[in-house]
């Protein structure tokens, strides 16, 4: 018997417009995400910067309009100063965080001028575990200031005339998580990033800044760390980071599914950890969202910890997950959750990019490949466009074992258009093992839905390497040329979910 749900949609309710910040990612010096990720000098398809052009491409294909870099970890230890000037004059450092030798060779300008080239806009974090609050004005005179001073005079002789202009900037990473180099209790970085913060805005008072969040919902200082930190920093800052990783544990598999709801559920209390105290400081200023780490990544089942690694002096194969048909429907139920939050999440990046729980893969001197979960991804990049809608979806539900009861159907409506007529983007979400038939109502829209792309979870276990990538995408990832409608009638669509699968689905509306 077949599964139904409802969703109802109309362009007149809206949630929010689509910030594209929304599909960023994140370059960190960890692994092979930097060397022989994006950057290998010696590979056939380097261009004249040493930048891999096969990386790139599939970069620009996947629809990154962001990214965030140096770090991440990494960046609590990073002595900016030490990656810029001349190459060779550079010297290699131990990396704290992923014990791994870090060679300089790819530094603040390699960085800045590839995401130029390729058309990307940088998010850049400054170190605030074992530096403060000079070097951090520092970076941002050196990367946005004009020519008469000494950051953006050396910028300058390092070959660079024009700033970079920079907008987005962390005030570090992670400062709650024990494991962080520098790691301090939320009144000592929250008044750290205070000063930081109004230190970088007096050399640029254009930027955009991030405070830490908690590093994930299970912190033991949730929810009273936003709060403290916000109470220094709420006049400041722009944004709250967070930062959420997903994974099956225990064979689980109905809880994976399910993960979009504790996301959601993550974003909701955040929100009023900061709207509390906007509240108390009777503040009419709104702090969003930038959700700048996110994905599937088996953290718990297959990574052994920092404190585990051996000192690499080569760039090392870490954290390098490979993916499966089910990892990309969850992936694609997150970021329906992301889109519904567009009110109050304007910025979010895909952690990571390139060989690092990437949905790009590459082999040293050889091929890059499309992990699973860079097809939805991409689908959504392409397709959300405008405004996002506030639709009201009607399913049943299933218990999870970490959940509780979560939806069977999940879905995210965008609209791109004026005077009553415009593109729709349409996502929509089956978590049950069975088919489900979703009655789209619109009632006064005439709505046309056209082809998209499908993709459906798998029962295999995922294999490294771009033969069983490709295999997964052969048999769980679909190009559809036309909608799965099994029904229509006036005001009402009725499309045909598969089981456990994630649908994306491009169409038009017109107001009657």
């Amino acid at each position: 018997m077949t599964a139904h749900a409802t969703v109802l949609l109309h362009p007149d309710f809206r949630t929010g417009t689509l910030d594209r910040r929304l599909f960023g990612s994140f370059v960190e010096h960890l692994g092979r995400a930097v060397y022989t990720g994006i950057y290998e000098p010696e590979h056939a398809t380097a261009d004249e910067h040493g930048f891999r052009r096969d990386v790139a491409d599939l970069t620009r294909e996947l629809g990154v309009t962001m990214v965030r870099y140096p770090g991440g970890n990494f960046v609590s230890n990073y002595v900016w100063e030490d990656g810029v000037g001349p190459v060779e004059e550079r010297k290699p450092f131990i990396d704290l965080a992923w014990r791994t030798v870090e060679p300089n060779l790819v530094g603040t300008d390699e960085f800045l001028q590839w995401a130029e080239r390729e058309g990307i806009e940088p998010m850049m974090a400054v170190n605030l575990g074992t530096r403060g609050v000079a070097e951090a004005a520092a970076l941002v005179e050196y990367c946005n200031g004009v020519a008469g001073s000494r950051w953006a005079d050396l910028r300058i002789a390092n070959g660079r005339t024009e700033p970079y202009g920079v907008t987005l900037w962390c005030l570090g990473n992670e400062m709650d998580g024990p494991w962080q180099i520098g790691h301090k209790d939320a009144h000592e970085y929250g008044k750290l990033a205070a000063e930081a913060g109004k230190a970088m805005k007096l050399v640029d008072p254009t930027i955009e800044l991030v405070a830490c969040g908690s590093s994930s919902m299970t912190m033991d200082t949730f929810g009273e760390w936003e709060q403290t930190v916000l109470s220094y920093t709420y006049d400041l800052v722009d944004h709250i980071s967070m930062h959420a990783y997903y994974e099956e544990l225990d064979g689980d598999r109905a809880s994976f599914l399910g993960s979009a709801t504790s996301m959601d559920r993550f974003i909701r209390r955040v929100v009023a950890s900061a709207d509390a105290v906007g509240a108390r400081k009777r503040s009419d200023k709104q702090i969003t969202i930038s959700f700048d780490e996110w994905n599937v990544w088996y953290l718990e089942s297959r990574f052994p910890g920092e404190s585990n690694l051996p000192l690499q002096h080569q760039p090392a194969r870490i954290i390098e997950d490979v993916y499966s048909g089910l990892d990309a429907v969850v992936l694609g139920d997150l970021m329906v959750t992301l889109l519904n939050h567009a009110d109050r999440v304007p910025v979010a990046c895909l952690a990571q990019l390139v060989n690092v729980i990437a949905p790009i893969m590459t082999e040293p001197g050889g091929e890059a490949w499309k992990q699973p979960t860079y097809y939805p991804f991409a689908a959504t990049a392409r397709l959300a466009q405008g405004d996002v809608l506030d639709v009201r979806v009607q399913a049943p539900t299933f218990t999870t074992s970490r959940h509780g009861d979560v939806p069977t159907v999940t879905a995210a409506v965008t609209w791109a258009g004026e005077s009553g007529s415009g593109e729709l983007g349409v996502f929509l979400v089956n978590r049950t093992a069975e088919a489900v038939e979703v009655e789209l109502r619109h009632p006064g829209v005439a709505l046309t839905l056209g082809g998209g792309t499908q993709v459906t979870a798998d029962h295999e276990t995922a294999v490294a390497g771009p033969e069983h990538a490709a295999k997964v995408a052969a048999e769980h990832v679909t190009t559809l040329d036309a909608a799965p409608v099994t029904a229509s009638a006036t005001g009402t669509t009725t499309v045909r979910l598969a089981p456990e699968s994630w649908t994306a689905l491009s169409g038009t509306a017109t107001l009657v």
